[in-house]
């Protein structure tokens, strides 16, 4: 911003003091495709510098992202420079080129913005300088928005590509469990068949359909003749039943997927269309449909101390001679990692007891809990005052938080049991019917 100073002779003109520029070298490293020649950010840093110490400019501050600058508001080192721009920590910027600073229309706006407000004086790149001079700003906004234009057209270049690819037959993407990708220039998105493996594939689909397996019966056979995958993985259950839904191995496939939009391969076939079918109407009937969905307070917080795969909760209902009908959950490994995890099951009782121990040892301090008291104390003064007409309010330090929270653990809802282990920072992990902290 500009300073004037007057002598006391008032007929002389004013002097106009220029401000004093304090600059950010802000270097960004490039992840679009059309910039690969562009420069890595330490040679931007170390070409910029080289052009501030010819031209004698002071640089306040080194600011290096890797981000893309392709989305709004994404780029934290950018918004911090922002920020301190709008402090008044330094008045101008010095990058490589324009696009270092933005690839969108949001980012380049607050860049302008702040030209606007003379919080941002200039703005030089290697070859140019901008200002706050209405042509200089609308050269900026015009090389910005060259940038995003070309963000947007290789979009569309891409896509229009991919859907040229797949019309050919090829189906872009890494190959599925069977095939290998081609390597050549020449030979995108095509893929042939993997000596090793995809007569491993064909076995898979004709034991299902000719001998009546199950998955996990596959899953088992795979493990013990140490079947790997080309990146050296042994398949989960979970990629068994993917490779048995995938029409690719009998020729076709659907690019995206869930599009519906539908293509003939051009790759060998591993099975026949028959054989898939076959395999689908087996699948179809073993799959029995819930009536509905349960939930239970403690899933998805729990691991398993064996194998590591999550813990799953079911309930059993036991009949009594009254009449009567107990009902009980169990908390087992979903056995997602390991299908032979010897996990024991735990049933709900006995792990809220187990919880409830844990509560005893814990620091409270720790956990969020304070926090849940101190809305339940409000709720219920507000009762209290409104409803019964008592003048004493309840206050926090009359409620004793560990009794709380084993309070919420015996009779709290689902949500609100969840709410209370979701504070611990530690990992719950169930091994051997007993809870641990990891």
């Amino acid at each position: 911003m500009q300073q004037i100073a007057t002598t006391q002779n008032s007929r002389q003109s004013p002097v106009i003091v220029a401000p004093i520029l304090k600059y950010c070298l802000y270097a960004r490293k490039s992840t679009e495709a059309e910039d690969k020649q562009a420069l890595s950010i330490e040679s931007q840093v170390k070409e910029m510098l080289s052009l501030a110490q010819r031209d004698n400019l002071n640089i306040i501050d080194i600011k290096r992202e890797a981000h893309s600058s392709k989305e709004v508001g994404q780029r934290a080192v950018f918004n911090q420079m922002i920020t301190e721009i709008r402090e008044g920590k330094y008045n101008a910027i010095l990058t490589w080129a324009p696009d270092r600073l933005s690839r969108n229309a949001g980012d380049l706006g607050s860049v302008v913005d702040l030209m606007d407000q003379k919080l941002l004086i200039e703005i030089r790149t290697h070859g140019q300088r901008f200002t706050n001079n209405p042509n200089e700003k609308f050269l900026l906004m015009i090389l910005g928005s060259q940038a995003k234009l070309e963000n947007d057209n290789k979009a569309v270049n891409v896509k229009r590509g991919l859907r040229t690819r797949c019309e050919m037959g090829y189906r872009p993407g890494v190959a599925p469990t069977g095939y290998l990708n081609e390597k050549h220039v020449d030979k995108k998105c095509q893929c042939r068949l993997d000596p090793k493996r995809a007569p491993v594939i064909k076995q898979i689909f004709e034991k299902l359909a000719n001998e009546n397996w199950s998955g996990r019966k596959v899953y088992m056979w795979l493990r013990d003749t140490g079947f790997k995958t080309r990146t050296g993985k042994a398949l989960v259950l979970g990629n068994i039943y993917l490779i048995l839904r995938n029409t690719f191995y009998y020729g076709e496939f659907e690019y995206p997927v869930g599009s519906g939009n539908w293509y003939n391969g051009k790759h060998t076939p591993i099975i026949s269309k028959e054989l898939f079918d076959k395999v689908q109407t087996t699948l179809n009937d073993r799959y029995i449909p819930k009536s509905e969905s349960k939930e239970f307070a403690f899933t998805k917080l729990i691991k398993c101390g064996y194998c590591g795969s999550g813990i799953s909760a079911d309930e059993k209902f036991k009949k009594l001679l009254n009449g009567g009908v107990n009902r009980h959950v169990y908390y087992f490994c979903n056995k997602a990692r390991d299908i032979a995890c010897k996990n024991p099951a735990l049933n709900e009782q006995s792990l809220i007891a187990e919880l409830i121990e844990l509560m005893d040892k814990i620091n409270l301090d720790e956990l969020g809990v304070k926090a849940t008291v101190e809305k339940e104390l409000a709720r219920f003064n507000k009762f209290r005052i409104g409803v019964l007409g008592h003048n004493k309010e309840t206050h926090n330090s009359d409620i004793d938080v560990r009794n709380y929270a084993k309070y919420l653990l015996n009779e709290g809802t689902l949500i609100e049991k969840r709410e209370l282990l979701f504070f611990l920072k530690s990992k719950l992990i169930l091994k051997d019917k007993k809870i641990i902290l990891e």
